[in-house]
């Protein structure tokens, strides 16, 4: 089963950008759909964004038109690039599969999950 390791995390500043880099163990990655999760304190963990062949990326609405979802499959690596920060977005970042569905992406099961890439946002 493919595992996940995510890095990039880190203490940002308000307004600030990070980039989040994840690497899959593997040979298929380049087939997947592929998907950054978040869990903050106390709350269930969310799709923050996704990304498929043949399908557009798709973001929660809390993050669309501040983070860009992006793959490279010669590296089985996936990015998030964060800008315009907010203290809200500061959660545990995990990187994991996803499948399509009508409703949209949701996460593929079964999955093992990473340690994740803690991200605080505070001034």
């Amino acid at each position: 089963q493919v595992q996940f390791v995510e890095s990039g995390g880190g203490l940002v500043q308000p307004g600030g950008s990070l980039r989040l880099s994840c690497i899959a163990s593997g040979s298929e990655f380049s087939i997947y759909a592929i998907a950054w999760y978040r869990q903050a304190p106390g709350k269930q963990r969310e799709l923050v964004a996704a990304d498929a062949v043949g399908i557009l990326p798709n973001y929660a609405d809390s993050v669309k038109g501040r983070f860009t979802i992006s793959r490279d499959d010669s590296k089985n690596t996936m990015y998030l690039q964060m800008n315009s920060l907010k203290p809200e977005d500061t959660a545990i970042y995990f990187c994991n599969r996803a499948v399509w569905r009508p409703s949209g992406f949701t996460l593929y099961e079964p999955s093992i999950w990473g340690q994740g890439t803690q991200v605080t946002v505070s001034s």
